[in-house]
């Protein structure tokens, strides 16, 4: 077994670093206060195709739709810096670009996929109702065939990206069967009359990540815009989840890395009793176990990538990544608190950006307790 990165990785993750530090980390705190992504930061991510990384160059993005571990070392990076771009590029790319990539048809490559890879219109996955979360199935969403049109007709709720997305994947209900609702997976011009953007949340984490209400009210949607078939949509759900959920586990790794990093460097400079509180036995183990936690989500993420590039069933070691990495983050961030102190509680010290942040990570993209119900369900059927 091989845990070293090619050249190409670490030549990526450098580059990455030396990018996320210039243009991400100095107004990483403003952009939290905003709540809004930097503009300068926007145009430099699309100069440098992050917006385009999982799309071949023949529809001008970065060729690395075959190399997952790449892709998470980039979310990574990019989310070590400033947890609200990780989690933009992780949904664009992950869930919106991707599964188009993937799942679309020749025609809908060349409609969707040029201007996703060059940033000129942003993704996004539209999935979660009021009363469809957890239980995707619950989707109220609905999509009546019209001709050669299908009219959209509901809401959608705590959709990441939704307030600049132009680009959408939405799940909608397109029938019954068995009584079982069937659901269909639809691509969505953000320009289409009748559809808005309704509330903007105000979110405890991610904050300058745009999350919106999105409303549509009889939206027509040509029928050679569904993804995959109809009916299929659930079918299509879990796939793009599957994979969504590597690159949101890379986002919390990066965090988590984040998180690290500033306590080590505190731990070494903070003198209390005529030492650095690093020579403390207290401090030790809580770095200890930070590292521990941050490289087991990150052993998961390239684990699930892995298995990804090489046709492998990943569907469970994604589950397992996006749980590991989350909670990772959430018990280094806590502790990069704890390191801190009082300083920890201030805004000055970035650290407390980071908790806030990382809580936000055990929520999206399927709950913790909705992972854990995954993997056992893998178990029990399946055994060890």
């Amino acid at each position: 077994m091989d845990f070293t990165l090619t050249e190409n990785q670490n030549m990526l993750r450098k580059i990455t670093r030396e990018f996320a530090e210039e243009y991400l980390v100095p107004v990483a705190q403003e952009s939290d206060e905003k709540q809004e992504l930097d503009d300068t930061a926007f145009q430099k991510m699309k100069e440098m195709n992050y917006f385009g990384v999982c799309v071949p160059e023949d529809f001008g993005g970065a060729g690395l739709h075959n190399d997952t571990i790449a892709h998470c070392i980039i979310i990574e990076e990019i989310g070590r810096a400033d947890a609200g771009w990780g989690l933009t590029m992780a949904v664009h790319n992950g869930l919106a670009t991707y599964p188009i990539y993937k799942f679309g048809t020749d025609e809908q490559k060349q409609k969707f996929l040029t201007d996703l890879a060059k940033g000129e219109k942003v993704g996004a996955f539209c999935l979660t109702e009021p009363n469809a979360g957890s239980d995707a199935a619950g989707v109220q969403l609905t999509a009546e065939k019209d001709g050669d049109e299908y009219i959209l007709n509901g809401n959608k709720i705590f959709a990441t990206n939704g307030g600049i997305a132009k680009t959408l994947l939405v799940v909608a209900k397109t029938g019954e069967s068995d009584k079982r609702p069937q659901l269909t997976v639809f691509i969505v011009d953000g320009n289409s009359p009748g559809y808005t953007v309704g509330a903007k949340e105000d979110k405890l984490g991610v904050r300058a990540s745009k999350t919106s209400e999105l409303v549509f009210q009889d939206v027509r949607v040509p029928q050679e815009n569904i993804l995959g078939g109809v009916g299929e949509g659930f079918k299509y759900v879990m796939k793009i989840l599957g994979y969504g959920r590597i690159t949101i586990a890379a986002q919390s790794v990066g965090l988590g890395q984040a998180a690290l990093e500033a306590s080590v460097k505190y731990a070494n400079e903070r003198v209390q009793f005529g030492k650095p509180i690093g020579k403390f036995e207290g401090i030790q183990w809580k770095l200890a176990d930070m590292y521990c936690a941050v490289e087991s989500g990150r052993f998961f993420t390239y684990k699930a990538a892995f298995m990804h590039d090489n046709n492998m069933d990943f569907g469970v070691v994604s589950s397992m990544a996006k749980l590991v990495a989350s909670e990772a983050a959430m018990k280094a961030t806590h502790s990069a608190v704890q390191i801190h102190g009082g300083y920890g509680l201030m805004k000055e010290y970035q650290v407390e950006r980071y908790f806030r942040d990382a809580k936000m990570g055990e929520i999206y993209e399927g709950t913790s307790e909705i992972q854990r119900m995954i993997i056992a369900n893998h178990l029990l059927r399946k055994g060890v």
